[in-house]
């Protein structure tokens, strides 16, 4: 039975999925209630960060030589991408002690890269779905009162082809798929759906009278929002843009909004900087040429020009940038850039500005529109 949970978007009505971390938790949970009890359990289920509760069918249980082996299928919904249909599998054996260890096996990647959620050399399984597992094998313990140690293999047959689908050779993961998900749920990303979705909200919020505007691509900038760095009136809509900051610009203007605040990781918005407003990898991505470009500006030699090229992420440029005493400098030239391009795309009518952010380094600054803005904004408050 597939994961009957959808959403409205655009007039299509479009079936969600779970992640490969929901999939390696479920799957881990599966495991470990055959090792304890000898006995197949029919079916796994989760809370996922979402919220949603996740149950599906075991496959492929077994037990051999003391591991206890069970499987669950990625269900990408109406998002297929390259894990979709993939198994996902656990193999739980038991250890000395009460600890839960966790590591990767064949068709999972290896971090190769610094700046990645993992560390160079870890399995890539990010934190999120390591926290699921975590839990969900724990929860098994606590239901049977068997508090002894687990090992936890998590293996995906056919990920190591799959994953040059990916873009994980390119960020420095090599040998496998990753495993990943922040929501434990994936949501589809259809490209007219998310923008006609994101156009009514700005429409809904325009008819409500209100002309301040703060836009974010989505749950990190949310999460940024509520952890209140920004002294903000609550009176001003948010809307998520996701990776269409351009449609939202325009949307935005025809639907006469004044003022709008763009709030979004670095990741994303360094991409403003070269006036790439569709920040999908897909469409274009340049992060570290941006860097390496801003940074050369600034006086930057070429053994930290390759490195910024040679980075996966844009938390370790930032690194790089801190090591050789070039973080600010570079972080205003590109914030410079960015306020051209928005003044461009935005045009007279609209006043713009934005505000970066990184989660492993919090707020990096904003441009000079944003400033403007926040200082209009709290003086109407005070």
């Amino acid at each position: 039975m597939s994961f009957d949970h959808y959403i409205q978007s655009g007039g299509k009505r479009l079936r969600c999925g779970y992640t490969t971390g929901t999939c390696a938790a479920l799957a881990a949970q599966g495991a470990a209630r055959l090792l304890l009890t000898g006995q197949v359990p029919e079916r796994v289920s989760l809370r996922t960060p979402k919220g949603w509760v996740v149950e599906v069918p075991v496959e492929s249980p077994r037990l051999e030589d003391g591991m206890a082996f069970c499987s669950v299928t990625k269900d990408g919904g109406d998002d297929i991408d390259a894990t979709h249909g993939l198994p996902i599998t656990a193999a739980a054996t038991r250890q000395p002690g009460e600890e839960i260890t966790l590591r990767g096996g064949e068709g999972v990647g290896r971090v190769t890269k610094p700046g990645l959620d993992q560390p160079v050399g870890e399995w890539a399984i990010n934190s999120v779905p390591r926290r699921m597992i975590y839990e969900a094998v724990d929860s098994v313990r606590q239901a049977l009162d068997e508090p002894c140690g687990l090992l936890i293999t998590i293996s995906v047959p056919g990920g190591r082809e799959a994953a040059r689908k990916t873009f994980n050779p390119h960020l420095g993961v090599e040998g496998g798929i990753s495993i990943l998900g922040t929501s434990g749920i994936v949501e589809p990303m259809s490209v007219q759906a998310l923008v006609d979705t994101m156009a009514l909200e700005l429409r809904q919020a325009a008819a409500g009278g209100a002309r301040r505007l703060i836009l974010t691509p989505g749950n990190y900038g949310l999460d940024f929002l509520k952890g209140g760095t920004l002294s903000l009136p609550g009176q001003v809509p948010v809307v998520r843009c996701s990776n269409f900051v351009g449609e939202a610009l325009d949307s935005a203007r025809l639907e006469g909004f004044r003022e709008v605040l763009l709030v979004g990781h670095i990741g994303k918005f360094v991409k403003l900087a070269g006036g790439i407003f569709n920040t999908h990898s897909r469409w274009a991505d340049g992060r570290a040429e941006l860097f390496c470009a801003h940074a050369a500006l600034c006086g930057a030699d070429r053994e930290t020009a390759q490195a910024l090229m040679d980075s996966a992420t844009a938390d370790r440029c930032l690194e790089i940038l801190a090591e050789k005493h070039l973080r600010e400098p570079v972080l205003s030239s590109l914030l410079s850039a960015i306020q051209r391009h928005l003044d461009r795309r935005a045009g007279e009518d609209l006043q713009t500005g934005a505000v970066l952010f990184s989660n492993q380094y919090g707020l990096l600054g904003m441009t000079r529109g944003a400033k403007e803005i926040l200082d209009t904004w709290n003086t109407a408050k005070n």
